[in-house]
């Protein structure tokens, strides 16, 4: 099996931990890569599902001394897990945790919802069906607002003390117009003046695209608006409230936005398996690329505790075919994730895309 099939499976199927000391590192609940670990195969990091139901019927399951894949008992491949970052044992002078105001993902990317609330989430006629996001917060794993000085703070240690090579910042939106982008660009601000890291920012498109100019002069290198669904009847039901924001509007950010950060700099998150068709996918990821917007497609993870706990992930052959007509549009724009400069698809650890694109 070569490394495009292994990983885009492993993301689909998820990890079955046998040993529970195993499960003593991992995401639960929270925004970004919820319910998943991250495991290294063949050179590459990769995030994979283990807390949730698809995880726990998983055919792929781990040695017990963490060395040797296995699909069905038989080896597949040598595989490791990154250490506990050394910015972990850490605490601010008021005595909260490195750990909950950011976190490493992948191998060397560090990660913060700088905002943990959202003017959505607990609504249950306007929530995202998907979203996990005050988990965390609820089980005491982080706190609800992270200040731009614990934030520069954890990130100097950070690239000090692990490596860490880039910074993604994401937020809940805030009931404010600027949908939380007047928070990340004070929290770049100080951040930047400290330490010399890449930064991507993530928010949904402000009411004023002046925004733009702002989070770039603050230090964000990087923009992400994410779609996540596409088409009307999938966006109505899985994300009423944000599907009040009209594609339209979008599509418009995106095109102000490449003008500020660069062709190939925004980039956008599209889930595969929520009901959107793969035509409609195809034919969005094409004219994003068209207009210089990187299109992250990441299989749907089901998230424990969320109403989507149950929805069946995408199965791997979709993945696999998403992947290589996409990755095909990708090298004929000649855009490619490893020269976005930060964010979640420079990293592409939480979907296989990036093995498409070469």
């Amino acid at each position: 099996m070569d490394k495009q099939q292994l990983i885009t499976e492993l993301q689909s199927y998820g990890l079955k931990l046998l040993d529970p000391e195993q499960q003593t590192s991992g995401r639960k609940g929270g925004a970004g890569p919820s319910d998943h670990k991250a495991v290294t195969i063949d050179g590459t990091t990769v995030m994979v599902p283990i807390y949730n139901q698809p995880a726990a019927q998983s055919p792929y399951t781990v040695s017990a001394d963490q060395t040797i894949l296995e699909r069905d008992g038989e080896l597949i491949s040598l595989i490791a897990f990154p250490e506990t970052p050394k910015f972990y044992n850490l605490t601010t002078s008021d005595g909260i945790p490195y750990w909950k105001i950011a976190l490493l993902h992948s191998q060397d990317v560090l990660a913060t919802t700088v905002l943990q609330t959202c003017m959505r989430y607990g609504d249950q006629v306007n929530a995202c069906q998907f979203c996990a996001i005050g988990q965390s917060l609820e089980a005491g794993r982080t706190i609800a607002k992270k200040s731009p000085d614990q934030l520069a703070e954890v990130a100097e240690a950070a690239v000090r003390l692990d490596r860490v090579t880039q910074m993604v910042m994401t937020t809940g939106t805030p009931n404010t117009t600027d949908r939380g982008a007047a928070y990340l660009t004070e929290c770049a601000k100080a951040i930047s003046t400290l330490v010399n890291l890449p930064i991507q920012g993530q928010c949904e498109p402000p009411d004023d695209f002046i925004w733009f100019e702002r989070m770039k002069a603050a230090g964000i290198d990087s923009l992400g608006m994410h779609l996540e669904t596409i088409e009307p009847h999938v966006r109505a039901k899985i994300m009423p409230g944000k599907a009040t924001v009209p594609l339209d509007y979008y599509f418009k950010a995106f095109a102000e936005a490449v003008k500020v950060f660069g062709w190939g700099q925004i980039s956008t998150y599209i889930l595969v398996g929520l009901g959107d068709s793969l035509d409609a996918i195809l034919e969005t990821c094409d004219r994003l690329i068209a207009m210089g917007v990187y299109p992250f497609v990441v299989p749907f993870v089901p998230i424990t505790g969320t109403p989507l706990a149950n929805h069946h992930a995408p199965n791997s052959e979709l993945m696999f075919t998403l992947y290589q007509q996409v990755g095909g549009m990708l090298k004929r724009s000649r855009m490619s994730s490893a020269e976005i400069k930060a964010g979640c698809a420079k990293c592409g650890a939480c979907s296989a895309l990036s093995n498409f694109e070469k």
